[in-house]
């Protein structure tokens, strides 16, 4: 069968039907999406705790953009933007395995996909190349 690789994870028009035996063979190409957090997921991914989670939000938001963590924060939703490297990839995706490095303390966005995103059941294919 032929996968046809997208360039491009805007055109959602490429993204193929999800199965779970795609993630074996990809590059990690969801870990290149924006993934938005909540204070939840950050004392998941242990970058807050229970108690600082009672500070302004804004504080916390300012805190993690100085340390890298975040790239943007929606103050009237509380919610977080993790921050990419230059490439595009997630902060925490590991660049020679392309496997994530906090698999376990994952946030609920990134433990949801494909189920949840811009398209729901499909996802970014892209082939790993060795």
């Amino acid at each position: 069968m032929t996968v046809y690789v997208p360039h491009n994870t805007d055109d959602l028009n490429s993204w193929v039907k999800y199965k779970p035996s795609l993630c074996r063979q990809c590059m990690g190409t969801c870990c290149s999406l924006p993934v938005e957090v909540n204070g939840a997921d950050l004392v998941r991914m242990e970058l807050v705790d229970a108690f600082e989670l009672e500070e302004p939000a804004k504080k916390i938001a300012r805190r993690l953009q100085k340390e890298g963590v975040i790239e943007h924060f929606h103050a009237k939703t509380e919610i977080y933007t993790l921050s990419r490297l230059a490439n595009g990839d997630c902060l925490y995706l590991d660049q020679k395995k392309r496997q994530c490095t906090i698999y376990e303390k994952r946030p609920q966005t990134c433990r949801n996909h494909p189920g949840i995103g811009p398209r729901p059941g499909y996802c970014a294919f892209r082939i790993k190349t060795e």
